[in-house]
């Protein structure tokens, strides 16, 4: 029975059906993003030139800043980056051509975590040069392929650490943060049907949240830690539940016998869902308030609307299908404005709401192979963040 859902649903989420949408592209304006110059950054050995190459890939994803020399810069960045007794440190010191300083301080970190000392420093770069935030401390969740299995891995933001959290075997799904960052919700065939479960990020203590007979998925946590959206279909199709994860008590907030539901995300405040459902005859996006009610379709335009990310920008980020691939479109859910952030150059699947608010992540695929992509839902072209492999479903930390 199980295995017949999924199967239809892959099915109907796969096909390919021209859709027409109405594309519209922001562009930042002329002098939004701040010079900076690193010149003045000396570095030695491997584990500092990593540092001193992350801090400049950092800056200039930032999207708030680049680096720039001579002329163009206002920010001035300098210091030395040195590799002592397996320990890697920046003394960095930012100044603007006034003198003004921004930031004077070490970081230090393990020579196998050369990386997060420019992450690090970077954020505060950024922070305190511009007022904007970033998402250089930020984590990654990821499925991965390494193995020939479907595992889950963890990421730095800039997707060169990257480690397994699972060595399962099996088939994980759509993993998704806790408000605290301590938990990841994943869907999982580890006991051969699909499970949700969720894992202790520091203790690797893993449990199953919801183990119903027939589909269990969704997993998302609410932002307020104390309930979990999922989809179950132990009374039917699969429909839409909130369960209390301190009780394990389930509420049922849609009953479509012919139809089914799928990926939910909470709204930042908790008092909304966004899924997906094909009761209409096509994947679409619809609203429903977390306390129940009448639910509200959220997408119009495309054949195919799937796979939301509310994030805490108030913006719904989602995959839709046009020009016969997917791409991701960008809505207001209260002006129902949308537009499509992305190129047509490949297939953009899965997205998540960088904790910055401007950024996200996908799932890019060129000829039936995925890597990760970073955009920028202000303009900026799509960054590959990972080189090889086949990645799926990242999902930003909050």
């Amino acid at each position: 029975m199980k295995k017949s859902i999924l199967i239809a649903m892959a099915a109907t989420l796969a096909a390919t059906v021209l859709a027409t949408f109405a594309q519209v592209t922001i562009r930042k304006a002329a002098g939004d993003s701040v010079g900076v110059d690193l010149s003045g950054v000396q570095a030695a050995g491997n584990a500092a030139l990593a540092v001193r190459r992350t801090l400049e890939l950092d800056l200039r994803r930032s999207g708030w800043t680049d680096v720039v020399s001579g002329g163009g810069a206002s920010i001035f960045v300098k210091g030395s980056i040195a590799e002592s007794g397996g320990q890697v440190s920046f003394a960095c010191q930012v100044t603007d051509a006034a003198g003004r300083a921004y930031v004077n301080a070490t970081y230090s970190q393990p020579s196998a975590l050369a990386i997060y000392v420019a992450h690090q420093a970077a954020d505060d770069i950024v922070v305190k040069t511009t007022g904007k935030p970033t998402f250089f401390l930020a984590k990654l969740a990821l499925i991965g392929t390494r193995t020939g299995a479907k595992e889950l891995y963890l990421a730095d933001s800039s997707c060169q650490d990257v480690r397994p959290v699972t060595q399962d075997k099996s088939i994980a799904l759509k993993p998704r943060w806790s408000p605290d960052n301590r938990f990841i919700s994943y869907t999982s065939f580890l006991k051969r049907y699909a499970d949700v479960y969720t894992i202790e990020l520091a203790t690797g203590a893993r449990s199953r949240a919801a183990a119903y007979p027939g589909v269990n998925s969704g997993g998302a946590i609410s932002p307020n830690g104390r309930s979990m959206a999922l989809i179950l279909s132990k009374d039917g199709n699969p429909d839409l539940y909130v369960q209390d994860l301190a009780s394990k008590r389930l509420t049922r907030l849609t009953n479509t016998p012919r139809a089914d539901e799928g990926s939910p995300a909470w709204s930042p405040d908790g008092s909304s869902i966004v899924y997906v459902s094909n009761q209409t005859g096509t994947p679409q996006l619809y609203i429903l308030s977390a306390a129940g009610g009448a639910p509200q379709r959220l997408t119009t335009r495309g054949s195919q609307n799937v796979a939301p990310d509310w994030g805490k920008n108030g913006l719904i980020a989602y995959q839709t299908l046009t020009g016969g691939k997917f791409q991701i479109a960008v809505m207001d859910p209260a002006t129902r404005q949308e537009r499509i952030i992305t190129p047509y150059d490949a297939s953009y699947e899965d997205p998540s709401w960088a904790p910055d608010g401007r950024h996200l992540v996908a799932a890019c695929g060129v000829n039936y192979r995925y890597g990760v992509s970073l955009l920028d839902s202000m303009g900026d072209k799509p960054v590959a963040l990972t080189t090889s492999g086949d990645w799926t479903a990242p999902a930003w930390s909050h």
